[in-house]
């Protein structure tokens, strides 16, 4: 009888989703706090989103640091004390007694930890134990975001409606310093050698060889930033940023208020969106395994441009915008489309990475990546809210992000076909 055995490299995915989605989904739910905090400290909206700002700023700065210091500790330690930082930074959020406090302790403190716990560690320990089955590791690693948002944005409106803002930190705080932070210290592990095992897949001679070259002389740096695969992977990532937690994420829910659809329709079409983006950041790793990765982001973007654009058509004349609004099951349509290609970019993107530059610092170039996510992030949460500011709608805003998504692609496909894509579709044919 043949006995089936779970490899450990799933147990290391697990645990590391598990960790992403508790202290990203702890970032995300920074919005059920505004008001709370408004009226506990009697702060305007401004300063309170100042925080917000700060920390987008400390935790995208983090990103290349956090590579270098993986490269020196390892990903594990890094992860694991990130963790640790942020269930601390909660714990002590609810004996706060002025502002100050908050800026240093969620928009520094908190921030730095959140960096640390990212998709920079995440993606060196699943590019450490799996050789194979890559894109489904790191799609549903990406997944952990939108799961984490689903699940704690929920429990901290629960505890704040019935309890107060003090209380959600507080079950926060105990949840990653009881609960994920035992249990990364006891599974999470750097290498499979450390359990005596070969990552899935096995390990490949090169593979072996080009780790060896790497651990005696890492490529210097500034060779990455020389190279042009880099920037075509990097701008295109940076565009990413830009139109999905940038505009997305900080301007659809104003945007629907402003066409007048009801907050029941617009949370149903918000809960939509996350769910189809979980659905598609797993789908998009299952489909870089089996696809060029650079074909598959191009055509992700193309997609994306085209559910912007459907909006476009609708702003662009009143009487559409009338039928728009008259009719909440277009709105659910965008929502589902945008959310299938929402994340679904991060995996084959850490895929790419993961091929063409395995001869550098991979904590490094993951942190540069994430980095140039971040800064696209920010300016897409600014830039349509200046312009809106000036014109008193989102038209233009979005026509820029299609050009920028139509760009996007077009800079994915002047990348080279990896070897191993390469291969996969010469046996596909054969």
């Amino acid at each position: 009888m043949l006995k089936w055995k779970l490899h450990y490299a799933w147990i290391i995915l697990f645990v590391t989703f598990a960790a992403l989605s508790a202290v990203q989904g702890i970032r995300l739910s920074f919005g059920a706090f505004i008001e709370p905090w408004e009226n506990q400290f009697s702060l305007d909206r401004g300063t309170i989103s100042l925080i917000s700002a700060l920390s987008f700023v400390v935790y995208g700065i983090s990103q290349p640091i956090a590579g270098r210091l993986i490269d020196r500790f390892g990903a594990r330690t890094i992860l694991l004390y990130s963790t640790l930082l942020v269930g601390l930074s909660m714990m002590f959020t609810q004996w706060v007694t002025s502002p100050w406090q908050l800026f240093l302790l969620y928009g520094v403190i908190a921030s730095i930890g959140v960096g640390g716990a990212s998709n920079v560690a995440a993606s060196v320990i699943i590019t450490n134990w799996f050789n194979e089955k890559r894109g489904v590791a790191f799609g549903f690693l990406e997944a952990g975001f939108s799961v984490g948002q689903m699940v704690m944005v929920p429990v901290s409106l629960f505890f704040i409606q019935w309890f107060d803002w003090k209380m959600a930190v507080a079950v926060f705080a105990l949840f990653l310093l009881i609960v994920i932070f035992p249990v990364l210290l006891l599974l999470l592990r750097n290498h499979p050698a450390e359990k005596g095992l070969h990552p899935i897949g096995g390990s490949r001679e090169e593979e072996n060889a080009s780790s060896q070259i790497a651990s005696a002389s890492k490529l210097p740096v500034r060779g990455i930033f020389r190279s042009r695969n880099f920037w075509f992977l990097l701008l295109p990532f940076f565009i990413c940023g830009f139109t999905t937690t940038g505009l997305m994420d900080t301007h659809l829910i104003p945007f629907t208020q402003l066409c007048g659809f009801s907050t029941t329709v617009t949370g149903s079409a918000i809960s939509l969106l996350a769910a189809f983006n979980t659905l598609g950041t797993l789908l998009s790793g299952f489909i870089a395994d089996r696809w060029s990765s650079r074909k598959f982001l191009a055509t992700l973007y193309l997609l994306r441009a085209v559910s912007i654009g459907f909006l476009i058509v609708f702003v662009s004349d009143p009487e559409l915008l009338l039928f728009f609004v008259a009719h909440p099951s277009l709105l659910i349509l965008f929502s589902i489309s945008f959310g299938l290609v929402d994340f679904a970019t991060v995996a084959p993107t850490q895929l790419l990475a993961t091929q063409h530059f395995k001869n550098y610092s991979m904590g490094l170039v993951m942190g540069w990546l994430f980095l140039s996510h971040q800064a696209g992030s920010a300016l897409g949460a600014y830039l349509p809210g200046m312009i809106f500011e000036q014109t008193g709608h989102y038209t233009l805003a979005f026509y820029v992000s299609v050009f920028l998504l139509v760009g996007a692609a077009v800079l994915n496909l002047l990348l080279p076909e990896s070897v191993k894509a390469t291969s996969h579709e010469k046996a596909c044919t054969e």
